[in-house]
């Protein structure tokens, strides 16, 4: 079936911005016609069609301690008020809150996302028609986590290829370098020559932990992680506010993708990431949420506005990190971390994930500098629709049936979060 989408502003390769419509079809943007834009003044009802934004490390779960732990630093934080809560939760705690984080991310544009947490929540995004990264995170002090993350993500795959439900599949995954030890890691690099995936990854987030790590192995994170193999096949790697040039230059070389979190690196107090160096010595930079604990939402417009002003303002220069920049980083270079190669942009062939944007708002108006208003003007609730893979995932003038399409739907959703909430006794 042939749908058009007509009479929009697009967000089009090559950093240009039209006006036209786009045709999907069989999942796939099959044409963009271009036509003589009007003055934006004289749109009655503008809209923005981009490509659907891609977050690349979020643990969408942990919606049941949205802001939990508040005002701690990371360790503390995790120690005495995540993990107690989470070793409560059960598998249908667990599916409920990532449920309702992709509810959460499908209604602000999000079309992908690369997920990271312990229980049964992959089916989650299944139900939602939402693309999907997701992994068993490795650690170490989990008696039999190898062999069950090296045999869980392969006949999760298997499964997905046999059954092509959707596009979610298992990732390989080390939480960090402090949960796992070097048997481990090489274990899983070892078995990942087969399986193939890209390394998800959690890296240099504190300065405590990247000095840890050189005391232990008298190397860096990722020059520990590049010398046990678990970069062979690429990755995209969470947070990196420590790594030194040379950490970029081993990123760069192994096509690790640097997933930027600057809300939550910023509430946690752990610092920035490098993300200009990063770029100039040849790392693709991304972005990410993380989880909503510690951001407290999954806005990727609110990412890519302070992404853009955390930047600038460190750097004194204006110039730093152009809204096209950090587009880039929300979209297409979201989908090459994920090694989703036909994702990210809107041209002829490439899978239709859109984010359609009401542009009639105040605070949006006038839509003269297009790229610029996306990143700091809009937020995720400008989003009139989000279309993941030419099916229309969120629509939100269907007015209490928003996901109407969606295997979960949004009441049902919302009694089991609840009751997921109420049981943890939040």
């Amino acid at each position: 079936m042939r749908q058009t989408l007509d009479e929009c502003w697009i967000l089009l390769p090559g950093r240009e911005t039209g006006y036209g419509s786009i045709a999907i079809e069989n999942g796939r943007i099959a044409a963009v016609e271009l036509a003589t834009p009007p003055y934006p003044a004289d749109v009655k009802h503008p809209r923005l069609v981009m490509p659907g934004l891609v977050n690349c490390h979020c643990h969408s779960p942990m919606t049941l301690v949205r802001g939990f732990g508040g005002g701690l630093p990371l360790q503390r934080w995790l120690e005495e008020a995540i993990f107690p809560v989470e070793a409560k939760m059960t598998d249908e705690d667990v599916r409920a809150g990532a449920v309702w984080g992709a509810i959460e991310m499908l209604s602000g544009g999000t079309t992908c996302v690369a997920d990271m947490y312990e229980g049964d929540y992959a089916n989650a995004f299944l139900e939602l028609g939402m693309r999907a990264r997701v992994c068993i995170p490795g650690r170490s002090n989990a008696p039999g986590r190898l062999d069950e993350c090296i045999a869980g993500t392969r006949d999760w795959n298997r499964r997905m290829r046999e059954t092509a439900k959707g596009d979610v599949y298992m990732d390989v995954c080390v939480h960090s370098e402090y949960l796992t030890d070097e048997a481990f890691c090489r274990g899983l690099a070892a078995a990942n020559r087969e399986l193939g995936r890209r390394l998800h990854v959690h890296v240099s987030e504190t300065r405590r932990e990247h000095e840890d790590c050189i005391r232990r192995h008298g190397k860096t994170p990722i020059a520990y992680l590049a010398g046990t193999g678990l970069l062979d096949n690429g990755g995209y790697a969470a947070h990196c506010v420590w790594c030194t040039d040379d950490d970029f230059r081993i990123m760069a070389e192994h096509d690790v993708a640097l997933v930027h979190n600057p809300t939550s690196n910023m509430k946690l107090g752990s610092g920035f990431a490098r993300v200009a160096r990063a770029m100039e010595l040849g790392v693709n930079v991304a972005l990410g949420t993380d989880g909503p604990a510690s951001n407290d939402n999954l806005d990727m417009f609110e990412e890519m506005h302070l992404a853009s002003l955390v930047h600038k303002g460190l750097a004194n220069d204006p110039t730093v990190l152009s809204p096209w920049d950090v587009i880039e980083m929300a979209t297409v270079n979201g989908a090459r971390a994920l090694g989703i190669g036909d994702a990210g942009e809107i041209a002829v062939g490439r899978l239709a994930d859109l984010c359609v944007v009401d542009l009639d708002k105040p605070h949006l108006l006038p839509a003269i500098d297009i790229p610029n208003l996306v990143v700091h003007s809009m937020h995720s609730s400008d989003v009139a629709m989000t279309i993941a893979g030419g099916r229309v995932a969120y629509d939100r003038s269907r007015a209490g049936a928003e996901f109407d399409g969606a295997a979960t739907g949004l009441g049902e959703a919302k009694a089991k979060f609840l009751a997921a909430v109420r049981r943890l006794g939040l």
